[in-house]
């Protein structure tokens, strides 16, 4: 083809050909035309009532197209609201396309979510959730996990003017920079996060001065022509070649502009008069067609024939999708769907086993389980050569190598996501908190993609999240807390809260296992204080089943972790009680069959915890058993709980604040009912 410069105002948009064949370039045009006329008659089925929500990204096509078509087919790409043309790129068919948009089991998401909500691990594409920044977490794990293998495969996320104001641009971003991940980092900046302008998110100028930040260096920190096709193409695949060769973190920043509102409800009365006008100047379809046609690389012949063929396609994938039935729920399957399949049956163990403190038994699960899955990833605050604050991993970087023992930056979140970007790749992960309070730094993740991930599109988050917690150690209201109740509340997570060595190790091993997210809680105080006898070999227990402490006859008491210990004691004080202690050893799910056969037989409950009334776990525990055990209780059920404060430094300040400070008056109260 040879080349006739064009003049468009304020803006070249070079088309650099660099070596393509007309076969290729006009290919590359074909599949730039598909996403603008998709949007057009969306927007027309969205006036008429046939989807109920549009996020539209005319004027920005040539980079989702340009993206796609540069990158590997078996790497994956992270997109965000305005990247239809990654779907039509990889070549999503369009009425399973459409069956999503319109909400049809034929879909991603079996009607759970809506528009680009969604991911195919068959067209290696993450899905998003409207929480924009924790993508680029998630990005980073899957590109460690091509670093470690080797692979010389890079990823590629998207974010945007809002999503990199959040806190997980950064941490993820710095993390990238810190490991060296072989992550292409696109930023669509067309001016605007919703009805907010850039000068008012960020006060330099391009969001490649960020890069000097993170050390990223300014060759590595490009600005692209959001709206030259050929130059997003040609630049992803220089980026895709270098890092293949040398693998690190490469930012670019696509120069664009978004023509319509971030979503069509939302309107664009914000954008300053005129500003439309100068954009659609440059129209990333009209310009490069423009382009095409100058330059004979396409006659108007063939674009007849593609607008015809888009048009047919487009009919026909409309018509199969609004053939297909509406869905009906089947209540079985949501919650089903909850949990991917293959939590395996548990192993028990064939010996008693030795003494181990609880500490020596949760690091022998651990390592059994680093050993047994070669490619298993621990990630967390100081736990490589250091071995944790509390010494857990201690020794693990010698045994399996700094690649797979990694101290983290302090940054919750974009670990949290590298952990399910890992399990996307298909590895195990653990993630330690430091101390169970700081997962309020990473919360979203946790509730929001691990929880839901695979109830929305299918995909497994294998990972665990060891929560360090509770007190009775003089640590203060930052590194005592008991938050189990936070997460008890969200479907689609695991938690398991051991009270004895035995159970901590063989607990963790099914958590390890399990190929769903499990938070695994380990009181602090236990670590050391606490012996038990533990089997030497590898073996599981499984979720949902506790584990009966004590037969009694009177009343039940029902607890967990450190409870289960202040049970005992109050119990050990007071021979003339016949008390049965049930431990529930794992929360969610947790063991109604075991509580409610014993509650029937001794008439009495008391609900035990050491995290704070209201809200707590007990709450749940108690009215299930006045749902299911009315008629056989002999008192209402009693809960005992640490007080509705937060919790204290001062030693007599903690004791006051303990639940085990009211269990003996609380029980004594219960018995004499």
């Amino acid at each position: 083809m040879e080349k006739t410069n064009l003049e468009f105002p304020f803006n070249p948009l070079k088309f650099e050909i660099e070596g393509l064949s007309r076969a290729e370039v006009l290919d590359i045009y074909d599949r730039l035309l598909l996403p603008r006329m998709i949007e057009e008659k969306m927007l027309s089925q969205l006036r008429q009532g046939k989807i109920s929500k549009w996020f539209s990204g005319i004027g920005q096509e040539a980079i989702s197209v340009g993206v796609a078509a540069a990158m590997p087919r078996d790497t994956w790409i992270l997109p965000m609201h305005r990247n239809l043309g990654i779907f039509t790129t990889r070549d999503i068919t369009l009425d399973r396309l459409f069956a999503q948009f319109k909400g049809k089991d034929h879909g991603f998401t079996k009607g759970r979510d809506r528009s680009f909500h969604f991911g195919s691990k068959e067209h290696k594409i993450c899905g998003m959730i409207s929480h924009l920044g924790p993508q680029l977490g998630i990005a980073d794990g899957i590109a460690l996990a091509n670093k470690l293998d080797k692979s010389g495969k890079s990823t590629f996320v998207f974010t945007g003017d809002g999503g990199a104001s959040e806190g997980d641009f950064h941490e993820a971003v710095n993390v990238a920079a810190v490991w060296q991940l072989p992550v292409i980092i696109g930023i669509e900046n067309n001016s605007w996060g919703l009805s907010t302008p850039s000068s008012e998110q960020f006060k330099c100028e391009h969001f490649t001065d960020k890069a000097i930040g993170y050390g990223i260096p300014a060759e590595d920190a490009i600005q692209v022509d959001g709206n030259d096709i050929l130059a997003v193409y040609n630049t992803v695949l220089k980026c895709v070649k270098s890092l293949r060769e040398r693998p690190r973190p490469i930012i670019l920043e696509f120069k664009t502009f978004r023509i319509r509102g971030h979503e069509e409800a939302s309107g664009t009365k914000y954008y300053p008069e005129g500003l439309i006008d100068k954009w659609q100047k440059i129209d990333p379809v009209e310009r490069f067609t423009a382009y095409l046609k100058a330059n004979d690389g396409l006659t108007d012949e063939e674009e007849s024939a593609l607008i015809e063929k888009h048009k047919a396609a487009i009919l026909e994938g409309l018509k199969v999708s609004s053939d297909l039935p509406d869905i009906v729920a089947n209540l079985n399957e949501e919650l089903e769907d909850r949990f991917a399949p293959g939590t395996p049956d548990p192993t028990p163990p064939s010996s008693e086993g030795r003494e181990l403190r609880m500490i020596d038994a949760i690091q022998e699960g651990l390592g059994m389980s680093m050993e047994k899955h070669t490619t298993m990833v621990c990630m967390g605050q100081d736990i490589g050569a250091y071995g944790g604050v509390f010494k857990v991993t201690d020794g693990f970087v010698d045994r399996f190598g700094a690649e797979r023992v990694r101290s983290t930056p302090l940054c919750e979140s974009a670990i949290v996501g590298a952990a399910l970007g890992l399990s996307i790749s298909g590895r195990k992960s653990m993630m330690e908190m430091q101390f169970s309070d700081f997962v309020t730094c990473g919360f979203n993740q946790i509730v929001n993609n691990l929880a839901k991930i695979h109830w929305r599109w299918g995909q497994s988050a294998d990972v665990v999240v060891r929560m360090p917690t509770g007190g009775n150690v003089g640590a203060g209201p930052f590194h005592s807390q008991s938050i189990e109740a936070w997460f008890f509340h969200v479907p689609g997570l695991k938690i398991v809260y051991p009270s004895t060595p035995a159970d901590a190790k063989g607990l963790l091993r099914m958590a390890v296992e399990d190929p769903n997210p499990v938070l695994f809680f380990e009181h602090k105080y236990l670590y050391r204080s606490l012996t038990g006898l533990v089997p030497e070999e590898d073996y599981t227990i499984e979720f949902g089943k506790g584990r009966k402490v004590r037969e009694g006859r009177e009343a039940t008491i029902i607890t967990y972790g450190l409870g289960v210990q202040w049970a005992e004691k109050v119990l050990e004080k007071h021979p003339e009680w016949s008390v049965e202690v049930i431990d529930l050893r794992s929360l969610l799910p947790w063991d109604e069959e075991m509580v409610m056969d014993s509650v029937r037989k001794t008439g009495k409950a008391l609900v035990l915890h050491e995290a704070t009334m209201t809200g707590g776990i007990g709450g749940e525990i108690s009215a299930r058993i006045h749902e299911e055990c009315f008629s056989s209780l002999d008192a209402p059920v009693s809960r005992t709980a640490s007080l509705d404060t937060a919790y204290p430094f001062a030693q007599d300040l903690e004791r006051a604040f303990m639940a085990n400070d009211r269990l003996e008056e609380d029980l004594q109260n219960l018995l004499k009912f």
